[in-house]
């Protein structure tokens, strides 16, 4: 059995237990190298009717650790954390090496057509990129993929001249 002082929770956290008929949900652990924010909004979102019964929150959130994600969780100083905000804090600190980047509609201006492409790979690939980003400005989209075609590109005429 753990000695309560030696967690890293707080004694009153450490003390709290499960309301009656929790069930646990099923998580998909958390190994230390994915985005630790992806992981931490899916985990907020499936405990969201749970979400003010802070010890609890926290208690949960260890047992979707695994791997070097209980490692480095275990490395936390006895008594050190308070809340699940602090907890969620020192999480996403702690592997925000692994965040990923956020890309914005300005991202669709690096995508160009390569010569020896063809059209159909060429919207294919564009429209991947694009459904990587949320809320796309179509108007940047639309400058961007036409902006990646060749000028001889005979859809290149097409597009200019269709405004």
């Amino acid at each position: 059995m753990t000695n309560i002082s030696m967690s890293p929770f707080t004694n009153e956290i450490e003390r709290t237990n499960p309301p009656l008929g929790f069930t646990m949900p099923h998580f998909t652990p958390y190994k230390g190298d994915e985005d630790p924010d992806r992981h931490l909004k899916h985990y907020c979102s499936t405990m969201i009717i749970y979400r003010s019964n802070d010890a609890l929150m926290c208690k949960i959130f260890t047992t979707t650790l695994q791997g070097e994600g209980q490692d480095w969780f275990h490395t936390l100083p006895p008594q050190s954390i308070q809340s699940f905000n602090e907890l969620s804090f020192i999480f996403i600190n702690e592997y925000s090496s692994n965040c990923s980047i956020k890309m914005t509609s300005d991202h669709l201006f690096n995508i160009v057509k390569d010569p020896k492409e063809t059209i159909r790979d060429y919207v294919m690939r564009f429209k991947a990129e694009k459904a990587k980003i949320v809320g796309c400005n179509e108007d940047i989209a639309t400058a961007a993929f036409r902006n990646g075609l060749l000028t001889e590109h005979p859809l290149f005429e097409k597009l200019i001249m269709g405004e």
